[in-house]
């Protein structure tokens, strides 16, 4: 055909925008096999919530995920997802808005901590059907802060001590782990540097019954095969 674009130029075309969209956004999306029922998502450097962080932060800004996890729930390709997360931890409100929405998604979800999943991220960590995290990956779990690394507008004591109800409250109910426990690490003194609360590491997660498994990629891929595959058994559509 006339028109017909040569193949080396219709590939230089694609490497081109595959530039564009990097240099843009910082991240692209990754192509899937043609039989992939499965999305994976990442949530990394710090969550941005309703305040801009300086242009030289890595962001994952919570607008631009809220729409990614509806298209997911309402594609029938997509038959599973995976999160995976390496934050710092960022606006609670922003946070904890992502941890409901992935808990009130229909089809079997699985996250995998890699790096770090700190304060904010604990809840997001939680709130999938299953939870890994990778043996050297780490968890800061402290209390609501005025500021720093959870939240960054001038907030009264008690909106923040029910806001901090509120992640508490999460993380017992999507996790194994006993909510006394999770306030003593939370509220522990002098573990942390100038700070009130606890970094735990890999398969201390594990023990104290935050995270689900010790495992990375292959684990993650492995479970949410077999967490569809055992949604198909039932018959649930």
């Amino acid at each position: 055909m006339a028109d017909e674009v040569p193949k080396e130029e219709g590939e230089e075309k694609q490497a081109s925008s595959l530039v564009e969209k990097i240099e843009k956004l910082g991240q692209t999306s990754v192509p899937q096999p043609p039989d992939s029922s499965i999305h994976v998502l990442t949530i990394i450097g710090q969550i941005e919530g309703h305040m801009h962080l300086p242009p030289q932060n890595k962001t994952t800004k919570y607008e631009h995920v809220l729409p990614q996890l509806i298209a997911i729930e309402q594609n029938p390709e997509i038959e599973g997802l995976v999160i995976i997360l390496n934050t710092v931890g960022g606006d609670v409100e922003a946070g904890l808005a992502l941890s409901e929405m992935i808990a009130s998604i229909s089809k079997p979800t699985v996250s995998i901590v890699l790096g770090g999943g700190h304060s904010i991220g604990v809840p997001i960590s939680v709130s999938t059907d299953y939870s890994f995290i990778t043996p050297t990956a780490t968890m800061t779990i402290h209390p609501v802060r005025l500021t720093g690394l959870v939240i960054g507008v001038p907030q009264t004591f008690e909106y923040l001590d029910k806001m901090q109800d509120r992640v508490i409250n999460f993380v017992v109910n999507h996790s194994n782990i006993k909510e006394d426990t999770f306030k003593d690490l939370m509220f522990a003194k002098g573990n942390l540097t100038r700070d009130i609360g606890t970094n735990i590491v890999g398969k201390d997660a594990v023990e104290y019954g935050l995270i689900d498994h010790v495992g990375g990629i292959k684990e993650a891929m492995e479970k949410i095969k077999d967490l569809i595959e055992h949604r198909e058994k039932e018959g649930v559509h």
